[in-house]
């Protein structure tokens, strides 16, 4: 997750609006400091989510998911397993007064703390959070939270009401909407495409140079290729399934992935992940320069043609 910092004037008039120079807990917040909730979600609020004068979705209207949180005094180990109980892959970290001070996710267990060599039960979430990390309010736009992830290069962002912090937003949240609108605009692009087949019919031969050219815009917008989304200098960090774990975190540090694709040969054998080494290494325990990578990782991926 990005580095970037909340601005000082927009951290202390949020604390102000309360009248408080902490973040209290509500009467009715569990353990982890958030609202109660159902199978890890937020019970709908009380008031309905706003939207703007256009009708768009508010980022309360999204599937928020219930924010773990803990203190910034905890061992890595510890928030590990505290993690994988609950199936998340970030953790937002509190300070003594209170306060949301940092976040930490599964790319940082691995490439800050498995690929750096530290010790899981000896070293604190503090040493290795991202600070002071940039939050949403409710009320904001899910297009605007899922420009400040992509902007950022995150994939969090803690989620903000009348000076809380209520929930966690995980960027896949935003896609949600952004994949709603693309396949309106496909359904769109279908409707074009008949019309555009009617009056091939009834214009023959004449109508070819249109019809390419509204063809080839149709195909980029509504069908582009992975090839075509793919940056020319995309990176894929590889190991044997016989390297330990702490190789591959360290792959994953030094081309700055989430993930490393595990090889003999030419053959794919899986995937191992950020998360795999948070839930099935760190959570339990395991030793990361003694646990080989084809003992976590995950089954053959399926394979995509470009």
């Amino acid at each position: 997750m990005s580095g970037q910092v909340v601005p000082a004037s927009k951290r202390n008039s949020l604390v102000q609006k309360r009248n408080t120079s902490t973040l209290k807990k509500s009467s009715n917040q569990s353990e982890n400091g958030t609202t109660a909730t159902t199978n890890g979600a937020l019970t709908k609020p009380s008031s309905p989510g706003q939207s703007s004068a256009g009708g768009e979705r508010t980022v309360k209207k999204l599937r928020l998911s219930k924010a773990l949180t803990i203190p910034e005094g905890t061992t890595i180990s510890d928030a590990c397993r505290r993690m994988a109980a609950r199936r998340v892959d970030a953790v937002l970290l509190t300070d003594a007064n209170a306060l949301l001070s940092g976040i930490v996710t599964d790319k940082d267990i691995a490439t800050r703390v498995i690929a750096e060599e530290l010790r899981p039960e000896q070293t604190t979430v503090s040493k290795v959070m991202t600070r002071n990390p940039i939050f949403v309010t409710s009320d904001s736009l899910a297009i605007e939270a899922l420009q400040k992830m992509v902007q950022g290069k995150f994939r969090h962002l803690p989620v903000v009401e009348n000076g809380e912090v209520i929930a966690l937003l995980d960027i896949t949240k935003c896609l949600y909407d952004a994949i709603s609108r693309m396949e309106k605009a496909a359904e769109q692009g279908s409707a074009i495409a008949a019309a555009v087949e009617g009056v091939e019919r009834q214009w023959g031969s004449n109508f070819s140079a249109p019809s390419a050219f509204i063809e080839t815009l149709r195909e980029r917008m509504f069908k582009p290729s992975l090839l075509s989304i793919i940056s020319e200098n995309a990176k894929v960090a590889t190991v044997s399934p016989s390297d330990p774990v702490h190789v591959a975190a360290k792959k994953m540090r030094d081309l700055r992935v989430n993930s490393v694709i595990i090889m003999i040969g030419n053959k794919i054998q899986g995937i191992l992940t950020s998360k795999d080494i948070l839930m099935r290494v760190v959570a339990h325990n395991l030793c990361s320069e003694l646990t080989l990578v084809e003992k976590v990782l995950s089954a053959p991926t399926t394979l995509f043609p470009l």
